[in-house]
């Protein structure tokens, strides 16, 4: 059999693709879009200084060596492409016609950049709690929701991702798309502060918490979580620290979900209105990511391994944007019901009676003249103005 012959190139360079230092978006906006903050902060998801900040974390991995064939792409230019990717989610030859770059070359800039974004700032935005980190998101909690003792909340989001060759259906989830799973536990202040990313779809929130290596640390207790303390007021026994999490979790002492929604007194009722509003803050951190990195409004088309680097970065600059970019008006978002969104609600079998009697002794707190709230018997009736 005789072998084809490489196919020649028409050109070395395309001619519309050698005009990037004229006509290229970079060349021809960057500039102006630094005297103008608004458009800029539109743009990039970011204000001008922390982007400065973000680039001079970055500078030394995006630099590349000038030859005598072409010039290397500037670090602003591969980080500002990363950013309008992450911003808008366009695609690749979207961004060829726009940044006059191969596609190929557009590809790797954003997968290198992401991975540099994880790589460099993981420790400093994200870094391990420690006992005193714990206790501060608790106070943070208990400020922000009234629930004590909390140290945060758990949630898995489905990042819908292309189908990934000969996978069959383990990426297709109960939803009824393909996805790849990012687990969050999430503070008061909708930070992120451990994630687990790239679990198959069709695997359920409670079984990625189990075999992650947040789940294995908390139950092997190397977490580094406080020792346990008496809840606010109460001359109870101690209650020890916990996440809360919504009906797809298992009941442990470290994770509280809500009671069953069968035959409930107000007492669970109680107990399951004040869970709810711990636990919004993941749901509203989701919601924060999606809105301001919109490459989550549509299907990821790459690779999960790919996939997963992009998730990892949008993580990353979730919280690093939280610390620099002071929110221009308080988010709000819509109050969460205790619906489960899981099709798995006990994977391990009936909670353990360690499990049980921690959250009666929350339960009864809530109730209690130093734990009750004065809205919450009428908000659980529905007669709360």
């Amino acid at each position: 059999m005789l072998s084809e012959e490489p196919r020649r190139r028409r050109w070395w360079v395309h001619p519309i693709v050698s005009q990037r230092l004229q006509k290229g978006q970079f060349h021809t906006l960057y500039f102006d879009l630094r005297h103008n903050p608004e458009k800029f902060q539109g743009y990039c998801r970011m204000s001008v200084a922390t982007f400065d900040i973000l680039l001079a974390s970055l500078r030394s991995g995006l630099t590349f060596q000038d030859t005598t064939m072409r010039r290397s792409i500037s670090p602003e230019e591969r980080l500002l492409l990363t950013l309008r990717f992450l911003a808008t989610g366009n695609s690749f030859a979207s961004l060829h016609y726009e940044y006059l770059l191969g596609i190929s070359t557009i590809s790797g800039i954003v997968c290198h950049t992401c991975q540099l974004i994880w790589q460099r700032l993981r420790e400093a935005v994200m870094p391990t709690p420690t006992a005193d980190d714990w206790l501060q998101i608790a106070d943070g909690f208990y400020q922000s929701s009234q629930f004590p003792n909390c140290i945060g909340a758990l949630d898995g989001k489905h990042i819908r991702v292309k189908k990934p060759p000969h996978s069959g259906s383990q990426y297709f989830n109960y939803k009824q798309y393909f996805s790849i799973v990012l687990l969050a536990l999430v503070d008061s202040n909708y930070r992120f502060i451990i994630v687990d990313i790239g679990a198959y779809g069709s695997t359920a929130d409670a079984r990625i918490f189990c075999s992650s290596r947040m789940g294995e640390r908390l139950r092997a207790n190397q977490l580094a979580l406080p020792e346990p303390r008496r809840l606010p007021g109460s001359s109870a026994s101690a209650t020890p620290f916990v996440i809360v999490a919504d009906e797809g979790f298992a009941l442990s002492p470290h994770v509280m979900r809500a009671f069953p929604r069968r035959n409930l007194d107000d007492r669970k009722r109680i107990f399951n209105y004040r869970l709810s509003r711990a636990r919004r803050y993941v749901e509203c951190a989701f919601g924060i990511l999606s809105n301001k990195w919109r490459v989550f409004m549509s299907s990821l088309q790459m690779s999960p391994q790919n996939a997963t680097l992009v998730i990892q970065a949008c993580v990353i600059l979730h919280n690093f944007t939280r610390i620099h970019d002071v929110p221009s008006e308080p988010e709000v978002a819509p109050f969460p019901t205790t619906t489960s969104v899981g099709l798995d609600h006990n994977p391990q079998g009936r909670p353990g009676s360690a499990g049980l009697a921690v959250r009666e002794l929350f339960a009864d707190y809530f109730i209690s003249p130093e734990g009750a709230l004065s809205w919450q018997l009428n908000s659980i009736r529905g007669t709360r103005r």
